[in-house]
């Protein structure tokens, strides 16, 4: 296992980390604050009472998956991420459709594409918005985009061409991520990169139901019947509760344990958001393995 340094949101990304404490974290999406909360600060004081003041909009939960923003009515706006134009909006459960703690990953995902000899077919499972991509097609991959929920795709295809890439090589997909991968390996097709973002839980296109805990270890298994890992890359990020770098590099051994070099290039540690001021904020987990042809550094 590894530990990456902190580092704080970069110049070509608009956004930033004000503050955060008390169970809720204040962010600026290009020109928009937003305050909503943030599980396991409940304990932690806020730095900056005054800057919570400048707050365009706050979300209010009012329950486990939902609750309300305050004002109710926020027209979409706009980040931006080096090529990438998203278009963010409130939505039910909290969420305005970009990831911040993804930035890291990203950087990692465009170092490992351009360094290969070949372009790279690229899948994207659980691919909400099109964050992930987006940085692989701006590197010059071919993706397969996988989602189960329709209206997340559209979105992400919106994204997509406020960025000037609505003719990129992206095959744009609603379907369940497993039965996806199954009818992939009834087709013989093959992915030099797969990357994966799965929820706690969720829902497929028919009612099919994620759970993180049980369904993780039987998707990975498929996707290694469709994967040629010589020169492509695995990369798997987690929000679930109880899972910390080296439990999900425990999940995906299988898969590498017979790879060339095997285990060695596992990369494991928290996504993290860090603030102006140094402070860090635990925004989850991932693994990456970059590999069996040499790669440096992003």
């Amino acid at each position: 296992m590894r530990d990456y340094p902190e580092q704080a949101a970069k110049s070509d990304f608009d956004y930033e980390l004000l503050d955060f404490g008390a169970g809720r974290k204040l962010e600026r999406f290009g020109q928009t604050v937003v305050d909503r909360p943030a599980a396991g600060l409940e304990r932690h004081a806020v730095r900056n009472p005054s800057a919570w003041m400048s707050a365009s909009v706050r979300f209010v939960a009012e329950g486990t998956d939902e609750g309300v923003w305050q004002p109710s009515l926020v027209p979409p706006w706009t980040c931006q991420w080096q090529e990438s134009k998203f278009e963010l909006r409130t939505t039910a459960a909290g969420q305005v459709g970009i990831f911040p703690e993804q930035l890291e990953n990203w950087s990692w995902l465009q170092s490992r594409i351009r360094q290969s000899p070949h372009p790279l077919q690229v899948l994207n499972l659980f691919a909400y918005t099109g964050g992930s991509t987006l940085a692989a097609a701006q590197a010059g991959a071919q993706v397969v985009h996988v989602d189960s929920q329709r209206s997340v795709v559209e979105w992400a295809q919106h994204n997509a061409s406020r960025s000037g890439f609505a003719n990129a090589p992206i095959r744009w997909i609603v379907d369940d991520a497993i039965k996806f991968v199954q009818r992939e390996i009834r087709r013989h097709r093959l992915y030099d990169g797969i990357i994966l973002d799965p929820p706690s839980y969720g829902h497929g296109i028919r009612g099919e139901r994620w759970k993180f805990e049980r369904d993780l270890s039987v998707l990975l298994d498929a996707c290694q019947n469709l994967w040629r890992p010589e020169h492509g890359f695995l990369m798997l990020s987690c929000h679930t509760m109880g899972w910390d770098p080296q439990k999900l590099r425990e999940a995906v051994s299988p898969i590498l344990a017979h790879s060339a070099h095997g285990l060695r290039l596992v990369e494991s540690c928290d996504m993290r958001i860090v603030t102006a001021d140094g402070r860090s904020l635990p925004s989850g987990v991932v693994v990456r393995w970059p590999g069996t042809s040499p790669i440096s550094e992003p």
